[in-house]
């Protein structure tokens, strides 16, 4: 089932009270997916533990979960790797805990190599987190690497994609805000998701196309650094726009989990990319 949600809380979820109030709130916009953010550090709360795997069980809302930021799967220090692992370690059961299977990791930095090297050690740090996670009993959380939107990072899609065939498990987490930047603009039009999508499919199987996890957003970038802050859909300067994404997925009945994350606004923006989605037929 394709679902839709926030990544985190939009200013609007004002003094609710997390998880009780999340179905009520997800419910008012129509929306049926949560992304729980751990990107400074994993911390759920014992409430979460308690109650949202039922309260997502119950209203059909699809949790995920984000890994931290710091992990770093390409750097040069071997311990510094290792200690990733033990971040995807942690982010895996606390997934298991609140009732998510996809976990999104970011990819990496090349800056003191080159990407072929950065893309070696990645693919070494992936390996060994996967045996990790089976030794623990977690085989079914799904490790999701991250298209990453600063230019000297890790993250292409084609290095994804190469990512996550570390493990036919693996799903990527395709950030088409990111993809954006790191391209100074270069998604344009439905043609260029179309492309992407292809990729994916040519690389992994159209299973884990179907599968994915996505993340959308409009993006601040520079040149030539890439990202710069993420944005919302009133934003008239920056891309990318999601109709043709959207358009894409209905047309290929494609049923990934589509994490919004505009700034501030992301549950209302992901309320937008449903209804363009509910728009255009069974």
């Amino acid at each position: 089932m394709i679902s839709f949600g926030p990544g985190g809380n939009s200013l609007s979820w004002g003094n609710r009270k997390f998880p009780k109030d999340l179905p009520s709130y997800l419910g008012e916009l129509g929306l049926n997916g949560y992304e729980i953010e751990c990107g400074r550090g994993v911390r759920i709360s014992e409430a979460a533990v308690r109650e949202l795997p039922k309260l997502s069980q119950e209203h059909g809302i699809t949790i995920t979960l984000h890994a931290p930021y710091f992990i770093s799967l390409s750097s040069t220090e071997e311990a510094t790797r290792l200690k990733s692992v033990d971040y995807i370690l942690e982010s895996a059961r606390a997934a298991q805990s609140v009732g998510a299977r996809k976990i999104v990791v970011h990819s990496g930095s090349c800056s003191k190599m080159t990407r072929a090297e950065a893309l070696y050690l990645a693919t070494d740090t992936l390996k060994r987190a996967q045996k990790t996670l089976d030794e623990s009993g977690l085989s079914e959380i799904i490790i999701c690497p991250e298209t990453m939107g600063k230019i000297n990072q890790l993250g292409t899609l084609e290095e994804v994609l190469e990512l996550c065939k570390v493990d036919e498990r693996f799903l990527p987490t395709v950030d088409f805000g990111h993809l954006n930047a790191r391209t100074l603009g270069g998604i344009k039009d439905r043609a260029d998701y179309a492309k992407m999508l292809d990729l994916i499919e040519n690389e992994l199987g159209h299973e884990r196309l179907s599968n994915m996890h996505i993340h959308f957003s409009k993006i601040e970038y520079t040149n030539p650094g890439g990202e710069k802050r993420h944005l919302t859909f009133a934003d008239k300067l920056f891309g990318p726009q999601y109709e043709g994404l959207i358009e894409e997925i209905h047309a290929r009945d494609l049923t990934p989990s589509i994490i919004c994350e505009s700034d501030g606004t992301q549950a209302e923006d992901a309320s937008e990319m449903k209804k363009y989605y509910e728009s255009l037929g069974g």
